[in-house]
């Protein structure tokens, strides 16, 4: 009996892990790599944030974003690829709650240069980066008439680096 086993073995007298028999035995030992891979991940500096995407595609297809949820880090940029596949306009604003009360009651035809309000035009892809500062939710909406109403919604998480 090797090493190993020979420990599950003796744990397994103790009784954590022997009210399991055998099958219990192999899951610990199968278990085993792992742990010690997820535990040199975590010594290695591996945060949370290291797993989440800086590229992040939402496809707007029957007047709905997909995925209508994102999770996304702090103080990293993330480039959004909005791919609008509808045959009509469509835009993407994510922003606090202040920003999107501003949009349903006027109209704002022209975004300008801000990364965070996006007009996509009917059967086009575009692209923007943006750097969240601070960990949150945001929604993302599109305010073209109607859309919202529709169900045009989503949400950004935006995680920092404890989690």
């Amino acid at each position: 009996m090797d090493a190993r086993l020979a420990a599950i073995g003796r744990i397994g007298r103790i009784g954590r892990i022997g009210r399991f028999g055998r099958f219990g035995r192999l899951v610990a030992v199968a278990a085993l790599p792992i742990v010690v891979v997820g535990a040199a991940a975590a010594a290695s500096g591996g945060g949370p944030t290291d797993r989440l995407p800086t590229t992040v595609e939402i496809t707007m297809r029957y007047s709905h974003f997909e995925p209508a949820s994102v999770v996304v880090p702090a103080g990293v940029p993330v480039t959004f690829v909005l791919r609008n596949d509808d045959p009509i306009d469509h835009e993407w604003i994510v922003a606090e709650p202040g920003v999107h009360e501003r949009h349903r009651t006027s109209t704002e035809l022209v975004h300008g240069d801000v990364a965070t309000e996006i007009p996509v035009d009917a059967g086009t892809v575009r692209r923007t980066t943006v750097t969240f500062d601070r960990p949150g939710t945001l929604a993302f909406i599109c305010h073209l008439p109607g859309h919202e109403a529709y169900g045009m919604t989503g949400t950004v998480t935006i995680v920092g680096s404890e989690g």
